[in-house]
């Protein structure tokens, strides 16, 4: 430390005046205050990593500070990082430093290509940068063990202020109700949420969400499910998509619940995605009036590729069920969750009706009447067939012109209906005693409501409400429909659908 002090004796009775520790220097090179061991600590967050030794500031002239430059790039080069981006950046002083700082990364996690696929955390201190910033992400939930792969995934968060950078974001996130055990989950998920700044994209996403009707309560949850949502323009992204659904006769309410539920549906492409597959199904013989419907029961099928499940799908039904392209595209519309179904489960139920007696045709009529039975259960089949067959006793036909018995409950609904028909020795068909909530089939039963047998389906009006006739069945809710408003009940509806 000496060949440091000036040589000129009254310069130096000056300075040691002044600063009275330079004359500790002197006469003891090496005084315990500046003992490395004395500041090297460790943090209780990180036990297994021990900080970096404090190195006292050595002022370098152009020449050292380059030849030393060069030793650690030299150093950083045997150990397999390209050095070509680190010429813009600031480096410790000694290879010591550097080699902590590698040291410490490979520790955390990341190979020697980790680092070259970001060379620029090398200009990161470890006691400055690297343990604070990694402590408070472990204390928003993300574990130890997922830390290396968070810093792969988004290793600029190295160069962020806890304080100034990372804690509002984390703040803000909490103030639109992400759990905080979900917080964790969300950075993993998306990590360049932590780059973001408060007044730009992310607020003014969740703006525009809540001015279409989206419930600010459901903000949360919908960001827990899809973050990525805080980083989509809504000129250029959500607003386009809302305002195409909008124009296909979606109304703006029931897209807003659409979203709540099923937030990933705004991250599909406009132009890429969701008008080519809306063009795709009119092409399969999907009715325009009835895509909002479609895309209201289903709205995964505005990202899928429809073409390709569609054709698979339309063959197999020729092929296997016996039903023509028509008849698909009516299928479709009632339940478009068939084009994601696969083929083994809807031939349970279509094997189990042919070994029953029924008519091949008079399958088909029955898928197409009622899609749902291909997703019904066959043992509970069987029990409903069989409790027709035996305490019924009707004819086969009734089955075929009403599939949707088999869909009912039989301990819930259908036992219990059938038995108070017979107390008041009424006869029915099978859509007026089963397709009504409990009250309307009270009141049809007291004979304080009077309806026709009705053997349409539902109907969905653009912007308008969907109507079930005959009180609905077991797809629908119970409530009164005078209690909700026309897009409450479409939404309702097509959801249980």
């Amino acid at each position: 430390m000496s060949y440091l002090l000036p040589r000129n004796k009254k310069l130096l009775s000056f300075l040691t005046k002044q600063y009275p520790i330079l004359k500790t220097l002197i006469t003891n090179p090496d005084p315990p205050i500046l003992r490395t061991s004395h500041y090297a600590t460790q943090s209780s967050k990180f036990p297994e990593y021990e900080m970096p030794t404090v190195t006292w500031g050595v002022i370098q002239g152009k020449k050292e500070k380059l030849v030393n430059r060069v030793k650690i790039c030299d150093y950083l080069k045997t150990l397999g990082v390209i050095t070509d981006e680190l010429e813009t950046i600031e480096l410790p002083s000694t290879v010591e430093v550097i080699s902590e700082r590698v040291e410490f990364l490979q520790k955390l996690g990341l190979t020697i290509d980790d680092i070259n696929e970001y060379p620029l955390m090398l200009g990161c201190s470890v006691r400055k940068n690297l343990i604070p910033v990694l402590a408070y992400l472990e204390k928003t939930g993300i574990s130890r063990s997922k830390l290396g792969e968070f810093v792969k995934n988004y290793p600029q968060v190295l160069h962020a202020s806890v304080v100034v950078e990372l804690a509002p974001v984390v703040k803000f996130l909490r103030g639109l109700d992400v759990e905080r055990q979900d917080l964790g989950y969300v950075l993993m998920k998306y990590p360049e949420v932590l780059g973001f700044k408060l007044e730009g994209t992310m607020s003014t996403s969740v703006a525009y969400l809540v001015s279409i009707g989206v419930s600010p309560r459901d903000i949360g949850p919908m960001v827990t499910q899809y973050p990525y949502l805080l980083g989509m323009r809504v000129g250029t992204m959500i607003k386009p998509l809302v305002d195409y659904l909008i124009s296909i006769g979606l109304p703006k309410k029931i897209v807003a619940r659409m979203v709540e539920k099923r937030a990933y549906v705004i991250g599909y492409s406009l132009e890429e995605t969701v008008k080519p597959n809306v063009e795709c199904l009119v092409s399969f013989g999907i009715r325009r009036e009835m895509l909002p419907l479609v895309i209201a029961q289903y709205p995964q099928i505005l990202g899928l590729p429809v073409k390709a499940k569609m054709s698979t799908q339309q063959y197999f039904f020729s092929l296997k069920l016996k039903v023509d392209p028509e008849g698909f595209a009516r299928v479709v519309e009632k339940m478009p969750q068939v084009v994601s179904l696969k083929q083994s489960v809807m031939m349970k139920p279509v094997e189990f009706l042919l070994g029953r007696a029924f008519k091949v045709e008079d399958v088909a009529r029955m898928v197409v009447r009622c899609p749902q039975i291909l997703c019904s259960r066959v043992e509970l089949m069987k029990n409903s067939y069989y409790f027709y067959k035996t305490e019924m006793g009707r004819p086969m036909k009734e089955l075929v012109e009403y599939p949707e018995y088999f869909t009912y409950s039989l301990e819930s609904r259908i036992k219990p209906r059938y038995q108070k028909l017979q107390g008041k020795g009424i006869r029915s068909s099978l859509n007026w005693f089963l397709n009504c909530s409990d009250q309307r089939f009270e009141e049809r039963l007291e004979g304080n409501f009077i309806d026709p047998d009705t053997t349409e389906g539902p109907v969905f009006d653009m912007g308008g409400k969907l109507d079930m006739p005959g009180g609905g069945g077991e797809v629908v809710s119970d409530e009164d429909d005078d209690e909700s408003d026309d897009d409450e009940v479409l939404y309702r509806r097509t959801l249980t659908l």
